[in-house]
């Protein structure tokens, strides 16, 4: 077939011939623009850099505190009592490899996922990185493929643009030469070329925040409810910490450097220093882990945002099947002849330069006929279904052919939808050709067009779906098919993989969003639904409370990837869609999805328990701080002991805890569940160990009184942390039990041996006192039990 002379071309909807530029620029005139620096140089980070990392992981609120405490310590006490400070830098350390660790796997994936626009020089189509587009370039672009810099229209076939992620129209805009492209835009339809005008910063997308591929982020519980809980303990650490220096100092008539021993060691277990550290931790391992199953997280919290999902919004085509199809076979009608119909297939495969996989699978059985000259053509849209061209026969003869939906181009009475239908529920899936009596730029192209034969194509399942949708429904989270394809036959092919429901033809579906989200409720598969029908559906699912992720790989998927919780892309998906989504999946598969929501869940349920550790010990300092000064004694901790504890029961459990596997389902109110277990818990254990240290303190006389004071105070508060941690090691695995019986033994260890006895300052005096200490925290223990069963019965009612 040839086509129209390449150096002009026919725009759709007034066929007139439009002179254009073929060659694009020349190698020697980029290099001139490069020279000028008119290059698209915006940064495009997959994550934060280096010196970005170190600032957010050395300049904290609480390092600054324990910063000068640390260094106080360091000119007023034994070496011993400055150990926090040490603990300290290693944990920044460890976030500073972690998070660069995970930097590098996000930055060698996102080479792999990035956009690489077709530009025209010295006349060649090649594929460049964005980077490397430079003004006055000339850009290809056809569906599903996203302006990444602004530009003015030079070559049009039926171009279609959607602008509503920059200005908010729904509706797609039909460009022709001159009109201006907007970068952030996505063609829907059609294809062509332009000129880029602006590059680098200038470009209209890069100005809006420079977020052209990003306009919402994903709401982090986590991070937002650790942020609260932060600021709740600065505002309890500021008073407790003037009362306790006050008490220490002016109070209590003791040695100076003691007093201020004991001062530190009073604020620095208020500080929950691990917290923040084991959240970007275990964020940063589940992006490494995450990376090596090629899946690329483009926003952080993505990752937990998926574990909170309770409703998955898949697309049929690329998801649940490969993206190839099969011509199973074609069918005549009304007597056509099936040579000739033969010949018109061929011609429509070849009239458009972009075809979508059911044209492809035309065009790898049927040739093009070289006679045949198209001289219009319409694209395949997902909005009207059916695409079309004007042919010249060779013959003299002129014809109209419309390829599409047959439930969309045909009458409801025609003999021939029943037949489609019988094919539908075989899962095939089904085209019709026809003859159009009207022009192409004739709005109703469709109405009278003659049916000439049906195009029967087998959709190629994807092995791993099946699987998957039976892992979602295990975890009670409720799939829902929504394609645009006919909706027995999408069913059909949803029945095959065992996902059983109703099946709704979208076009019934009512306009009203509460409506709508009943419909959504009883159904599971839904066909022909259009784009901005996937954009209402996941709108009305979010209506009733649902966390609604979308997985999708075409361009009729964008809008409602970027509307849902989460939006997941196929990585051979079309640009706009990678744009949006939050999470990529580079591999295309599917089945990768449970690595992700397992990943999410790990993160979200360690995160809790570690979280529920730190903020008991916050709890218990506070508390005890406020005895102390109320009382009027001496604070019963030196930093050394506190340090011990912290690492014994805290910080060395919570970091295996931490990055442990977790298979529960997240749970929301994040901040309301830690706070419910932590202030109970870190009451008990206060007030246990306070009672404790007045026993000693009546008990122990004389020279050495207050080492053995502390010693049988420390006694108590490890056991009962010890308590604490056993109950949040639960369920119990070998690996848990093994952790807290090894912080056990250290402690013990610490008791017996002479050494590490006069290190840490911790001596036990007597039977007496030591079993007393033991009893209290016997007691203390049970009750924990009881106050965690009960908040677990009320959290639960």
């Amino acid at each position: 077939m040839t086509h129209t002379d390449p150096g002009t071309e026919l725009d759709p909807v007034h066929p007139t011939v439009i002179p254009r530029p073929v060659t694009g620029l020349t190698t020697a005139e980029v290099a001139e623009r490069v020279a000028r620096g008119q290059v698209n140089d915006v940064p495009v980070r997959s994550s934060r850099s280096m010196a970005e990392i170190v600032r957010a992981n050395v300049f904290t609120r609480f390092n600054a505190i324990i910063g000068v405490l640390w260094l106080v310590m360091l000119f007023v006490a034994p070496f011993q009592d400055s150990l926090f400070g040490y603990v300290i830098l290693a944990n920044t350390g460890i976030g500073i490899i972690q998070e660069w660790r995970a930097k590098k796997t996000l930055d060698s994936l996102a080479v792999i996922g990035e956009a690489r626009p077709t530009v025209r020089r010295d006349g060649a189509a090649t594929e460049v990185s964005t980077s490397e587009i430079v003004l006055d370039d000339l850009i290809e672009i056809g569906p599903g493929d996203k302006a990444v810099v602004d530009g003015v229209v030079v070559e049009a076939d039926g171009l279609e643009i959607d602008e509503s992620l920059l200005t908010g129209e729904a509706d797609p805009v039909v460009k022709r030469p001159g009109d201006q492209v907007m970068s952030g835009s996505f063609v829907v339809a059609g294809g062509g070329a332009f000129k880029a005008t602006k590059v680098g910063r200038e470009a209209y997308a890069v100005q809006l925040a420079e977020e052209a591929s990003r306009f919402t982020l994903v709401h982090s519980e986590l991070r937002s409810g650790i942020s609260t809980i932060l600021k709740y303990v600065t505002w309890m650490m500021v008073p407790t910490a003037i009362g306790l220096v006050i008490s220490q100092l002016f109070v209590k008539d003791n040695d100076l450097k003691e007093s201020i021993a004991r001062t530190v060691g009073g604020i620095v277990p208020m500080v929950p220093e691990g917290l923040v550290l084991l959240t970007s931790v275990a964020f940063a391992i589940g992006v490494i882990r995450l990376g090596r199953k090629q899946v690329l997280v483009q926003e952080l919290p993505a990752i937990e945002g998926l574990a909170r999902v309770d409703t998955v919004c898949l697309d049929k085509t690329g998801t649940l099947t490969e993206g190839g199809m099969d011509v199973t076979e074609v069918r005549p009608l009304q007597g056509a002849d099936a040579s000739y119909v033969h010949k018109v297939l061929g011609a429509l495969g070849e009239s458009d330069p972009r075809p979508n996989a059911s044209l492809q699978a035309i065009i790898d059985v049927y040739p093009d006929v070289e006679e045949w000259r198209c001289t219009e053509s319409l694209p395949f849209s997902s909005a009207r279904k059916y695409s079309g061209a004007s042919f010249s026969e060779g013959d003299g003869e002129v014809g109209t052919w419309l390829l599409g939906a047959p439930d969309v181009l045909l009458d409801e009475e025609d003999p021939a939808l029943a037949e489609t239908g019988r094919l539908n529920e075989q899962g095939l899936r089904v085209l019709l050709l026809a003859r159009a009596g009207r022009d192409l730029d004739d709005p109703e192209v469709a109405r009278g067009a003659q049916p000439t034969a049906l195009v029967v194509l087998e959709q190629r399942l994807r092995p791993d779906a099946a699987d998957t949708l039976r892992y979602f429904a295990e975890q009670d989270v409720r799939a829902k098919v929504i394609s645009g394809d006919n909706a027995v036959s999408v069913g059909a092919v949803a029945a095959k993989l065992g996902l059983t429901g109703t099946t709704v033809d979208a076009r019934q579906l009512p306009e009203d969003q509460q409506e709508m989200a009943k419909s959504l409720d009883e159904g599971t598969v839904f066909g022909r639904v259009t784009p901005q029908q996937k954009r209402d559906m996941v709108g009305a699912l979010q209506s009733q409370g649902h966390t609604v992720a979308m997985t999708g790989d075409g361009v009729n998927d964008v809008l409602a990837l970027k509307d849902a919780d989460i939006g997941v892309s196929m990585g051979s998906g079309s640009e706009a869609t990678r744009a949006v989504a939050q999470i990529v999946l580079l591999d295309n598969s599917f089945a990768t999805l449970p690595s992700v929501v397992a990943e999410g869940r790990r993160v979200i349920g360690n995160i809790t328990r570690v979280a529920t550790l730190f903020l008991v010990k916050t709890v218990y300092s506070v508390l005890l701080a406020v005895l102390v000064v109320c009382w009027q004694v001496e604070y019963p901790f030196l930093p050394r002991h506190l340090t011990l504890l912290s690492t014994l029961t805290i910080g060395v459990p919570a970091f295996f805890l931490a990055l442990a596997p977790n298979g529960e389902r997240a749970q929301p109110h994040f901040v309301r569940r830690v706070m419910r277990y932590s202030i109970p818990s870190g009451v008990v254990a206060a007030v246990a160990t306070f009672v404790t240290y007045l026993i000693a303190r009546h008990h122990y006389t004389g020279k050495g009184a207050l080492d053995a004071e502390t010693s049988a105070a420390t006694l108590t508060l490890f056991l009962i942390s010890m308590w604490v941690l056993a109950i949040v090691a639960r369920p119990y695995t070998w690996w848990r039990i093994a952790l807290v019986a090894a912080m056990g033994l250290a402690f013990v260890v610490v008791l017996v041996v002479p050494g590490l006895q006069d290190f840490f300052a911790l001596k036990l005096v007597g039977a007496t006192m030591p079993w007393i200490a033991v009893g209290i925290s016997v007691v203390a223990a049970a009750a924990l039990e009881l106050l965690w069963r009960w908040v677990d019965r009320r959290g639960s009612a």
